[in-house]
């Protein structure tokens, strides 16, 4: 039997550990004497051999030695990157609360601009604080000829809109400077609320206006739940004390209970734009069902009192048309570090304000 097999790989007989050693010894003793045979002696031969083993290792610390550097220059760049961005958020913060409120002063009379954009809510940028901080310094200054509302708001809580409407309100009756509100796209519910406080109301034609109304949206799963086999466990003190869980039933009573929250919340609503607007509304009762009309339309029932924008207004009012924003500046960590889980529910409509009532504009 033939113990030599055929490697196809090599080519060459298939050796054990012990013959492959063997094989190495007797090619380097071969490689030795044909040196020696060459006119080299064992010495020369050995010294050529560490020379090549030191030259190798040489190689290999030069190898090791650009590895590390190139890795001491990347740790470099990114302790450089991210005390860059530091500095750079530092940088922002300080220019928004001391350096940017005051480059845009300007002498000479212009129009005091504060924005109210966006849901109407404690913790927006349309918040009452926000804007009523902005009002109040518009108000103070002594080259705005106005201040003027920059509207572009669906609506919103009902607590922020009646904070705002009333210091208004209470400005307006000093009548030192006339408060002007400018509806952009949308100025509806609760931002109609705050409009209505303004002593005049300028919208676009294709403006939308009006949604005079309240609204309270929910789900109702508890035959959801029931098909599910999930049992419901709520613990109360009071038998009304959960009437809004969307996964209880809501019984008759319960349910002309809220309807009456949301007709006194409604009529309070309508009898602040009453004070605010007086005899210039239209004697039409589908003034405050909740329909939504364009500024042309709103003109007409005398929701608003001109057509036109901030520009227009600017060149009415103003020889040289100039606007300064007095609207106070939102902190960038602030805005870096708004709660995820507020993200999450505005993209899916569920209202995050203390109250659940609204006067927003359904969507």
């Amino acid at each position: 039997m033939d113990d030599e097999r055929r490697d196809d790989w090599t080519q060459g007989p298939e050796l054990s550990a012990q013959q492959a050693r063997e094989e190495k010894r007797r090619r380097e003793a071969a490689g030795e004497a044909s040196s020696v045979a060459d006119g080299e002696d064992a010495e020369t031969l050995r010294e050529r051999r560490r020379l090549a083993q030191q030259d190798m290792l040489d190689r290999w610390i030069d190898g090791v030695l650009v590895e590390q550097r190139r890795s001491r220059r990347w740790k470099l760049f990114f302790r450089f990157l991210f005390a860059f961005l530091i500095l750079a958020s530092l940088s922002t913060t300080l220019y928004g609360l001391f350096v940017a409120p005051g480059a845009t002063d300007m002498a000479g009379p212009h129009l005091g601009v504060v924005e109210v954009k966006g849901v109407i809510d404690g913790d927006s940028r349309a918040s009452a604080e926000r804007v009523i901080e902005g009002v109040q310094r518009a108000w103070e200054a002594p080259d705005a000829e106005a201040v003027v509302l920059h509207i572009d708001s669906p609506g919103g809580s009902p607590v922020q809109s009646q904070r705002i409407h009333d210091e208004l309100m209470r400005l307006r009756e000093q009548g030192d400077k006339p408060i002007i509100a400018v509806v952009e796209d949308i100025g509806a519910s609760g931002a109609y609320y705050i409009a209505s406080g303004a002593d005049e109301i300028v919208a676009a034609p294709a403006s939308l206006v009006g949604s005079i109304g309240v609204i309270n949206a929910g789900f109702g799963f508890e035959e959801a739940i029931e098909r599910l086999g999930v049992e419901r466990r709520v613990f109360t003190a009071g038998e009304n004390k959960a009437f809004l869980d969307p996964f209880s039933d809501i019984s008759p009573q319960q349910r002309d209970f809220w309807q009456r929250v949301l007709a006194t919340t409604h009529r309070q609503f309508i009898d602040d734009v009453k004070a605010g607007r007086g005899d210039r509304l239209a004697d039409d009762e589908r003034l405050f069902s909740g329909l939504i009309w364009t500024g042309e339309q709103a003109l007409e029932l005398g929701l608003v009192d001109k057509l036109g924008s901030i520009d227009t207004l600017a060149r009415e009012r103003l020889a040289k048309p100039r606007t300064r924003d007095y609207t106070p500046p939102l902190d960038p960590f602030e805005r870096l570090t708004r709660r995820f889980g507020r993200v999450a529910a505005e993209w899916v409509g569920v209202p995050q304000a203390a109250s659940p009532l609204r006067y927003q504009l359904a969507p």
